[in-house]
């Protein structure tokens, strides 16, 4: 038979390619195609030039969650100021182009550069220190930036920023401006989701969410904790500088402390991190675009909430951390996880393969997770009862 002609390598190779040909038909990933072709088509079915700004707008908030995410998210360490790296890299692009006039080809990159640096001068000496003293020191480096701006305001603009530098693309039509924005803006989100998703998928993702779990264990293996941990650093700093440089040179972006430096920039990343998921990349970015588009959405309503007489405008942030709270508390894991595991469950019932919560295989009739865990205890059980009955014979 044909089967039996088959080498060992043969077969491996089919079952892995099998295995491949199965994770990219996997629902999620059919869903994330579809979404991908949604997005694209989006601009041609009659969307506004308004909404396609908040879009672009989006997108990059998208960015700065994933770029907070790759540290946080996979090492453990919470930073509460990554608005430092958005701020060096748009800052440094416009003054590369308002007062060198380089070109955003130029400045850009330059804004990536200085970003990374950043990264290392403050992730070197911050990520070899444990506990909440990492958090201390990125909460306090994007307040001494900011201060820095202030004093010296004609460099920099102080609290009202600069002025905007010269925009990606130019074209007679505002329309095909933003149009083209937010093709780029969607294309560098795609770009920076895929690799972060690859390095995190990686063995180097696999040794950074070991940190994260058991950062003794880690050490106690062999491997430089602070090295990897230093990578994510730069990593994230480097895309966040990405980002914050690009943005700038947007419609919706501009130099500004209120668009980049902020602390409630910072904390309205790590709200939309913590909805979409910490740890995925994907939950992230998603929480990063849903939170941008809400937040934007909110505050263009005009409704006064009953009772407490404040208009919904003005409450759009603390709905989000009311939100935020409740989620750690149901959903520790974020929305999209729970999204996940969910559709897993559901596809899993439907095929008539019962799918537990934790990704194995649920047992007949036994939906309650302590009635799963107490049946696969008293299998283990019995099986090594038997095996024990059969050592004595």
């Amino acid at each position: 038979m044909a089967d039996e002609n088959l080498s060992p390598e043969t077969v491996e190779g089919t079952d892995t390619g099998r295995s491949l040909a199965g994770s990219v038909l996997a629902p999620r990933y059919l869903l994330g195609v579809l979404g991908v072709v949604a997005l694209a088509v989006l601009p041609f079915v009659g969307i506004s030039t308004t909404q396609l700004l908040v879009l672009i707008g989006a997108f990059y908030f998208g960015m700065f969650a994933m770029s907070w995410d790759a540290v946080s998210g996979y090492t453990g360490e919470i930073s509460f100021g990554h608005a430092l790296f958005f701020a060096v890299g748009g800052y440094t692009s416009t003054l590369l182009n308002l007062g060198f006039g380089l070109s955003p080809s130029l400045s850009i990159p330059a804004g990536v550069l200085l970003a990374a640096l950043t990264g290392v001068l403050v992730g070197v000496p911050a990520l070899r220190i444990r506990g909440p003293y990492l958090s201390l020191i990125t909460l306090v480096a994007p307040l001494i930036l900011l201060q820095v701006f202030i004093i010296y305001g004609d460099i920099f603009g102080g609290e009202l920023g600069l002025s905007s530098p010269a925009a990606l693309v130019t074209a007679d039509e505002f329309a095909l401006v933003v149009t083209a924005n937010y093709y780029i803006a969607l294309g560098l989100f795609l770009a920076i989701l895929l690799l972060l998703f690859a390095i995190t998928r990686s063995d180097v993702g696999s040794v950074l969410t070991a940190i994260r779990e058991d950062e003794d264990a880690v050490a106690a293996a062999g491997l430089n904790v602070a090295k990897f941990k230093v990578f994510a650093f730069v990593l994230s700093a480097a895309i966040g500088g990405l980002a914050g440089a690009m943005f700038v040179h947007t419609p919706v972006g501009s130099p500004r402390p209120s668009q980049l430096l902020a602390l409630i920039v910072s904390i309205e990343v790590l709200i939309a991190a913590i909805l979409g998921g910490m740890g995925t990349i994907v939950g992230a970015g998603l929480g990063g675009v849903f939170f941008y588009f809400v937040n934007d959405l909110l505050n263009q309503q005009e409704f006064t909430i009953p009772l407490v007489n404040v208009g919904l405008n003005e409450a759009s942030l603390l709905i989000f951390a009311l939100l935020t709270m409740t989620l750690i508390y149901v959903l520790p894991q974020g929305v999209f996880p729970w999204a996940i595991r969910t559709g897993r469950r559901l596809l899993g019932r439907a095929r008539g393969n019962p799918v537990a919560t934790d990704g194995g295989q649920e047992s007949e009739g036994l939906t309650n997770p302590i009635e799963q865990a107490t049946e696969r205890y008293r299998c283990a059980l019995d099986d090594l009862e038997e095996r024990i009955r059969g050592d004595e014979r």
